[in-house]
């Protein structure tokens, strides 16, 4: 089950390249990268809505009332970036644009394991940890280079 999971992330780390040039298609074909990234979240939005009433039922409103504020902010940082790669993607291509973001989740995922912040499992940063960090930012610096 745990080789289904690691596919199941290689493919979503696969999509995130298909949905931005898409999303960056769109801002030029309607000449806003701040409304192609509204749609693209009204679509994903209507796309969820419909798969989670099918499968989930309708939500529960009293869960709803029990969230912590700073958990509604994770919509707030997906729109961050659907814009900024949007914005990234004619400027710097798709291959840095990317390996840009890659490091940047790996530097901050790093430090939310080694704090325990926002994670289950509190992981320490260690050499081999330290090591998977410095081959992304060399991949980084091959990619922006070559």
């Amino acid at each position: 089950m745990r080789l289904f999971y690691v596919v199941l992330a290689i493919l979503a780390g696969c999509a995130l390249p298909f949905q931005g040039t898409i999303n960056g298609r769109l801002g030029k074909s309607i000449d806003s990268p701040v409304y192609a990234s509204f749609f693209s979240f009204l679509i994903g939005t209507i796309a969820l809505l419909a798969y989670s009433m099918i499968t989930q039922g309708p939500i529960k409103i009293q869960n709803v009332k029990q969230v912590p504020m700073y958990e509604w902010s994770g919509g707030i940082i997906g729109a961050f970036y659907v814009l900024v790669v949007i914005l990234m993607l004619p400027r710097l291509g798709a291959a840095l644009t990317f390996s840009l973001v890659v490091a940047g989740q790996m530097i901050i995922s790093l430090l939310l394991d080694h704090t325990g912040i926002l994670v289950a499992t509190q992981h320490p940063i260690n050499i081999w940890r330290a090591l998977g960090l410095a081959l992304v930012i060399g991949g980084v610096i091959l990619v922006r280079k070559f």
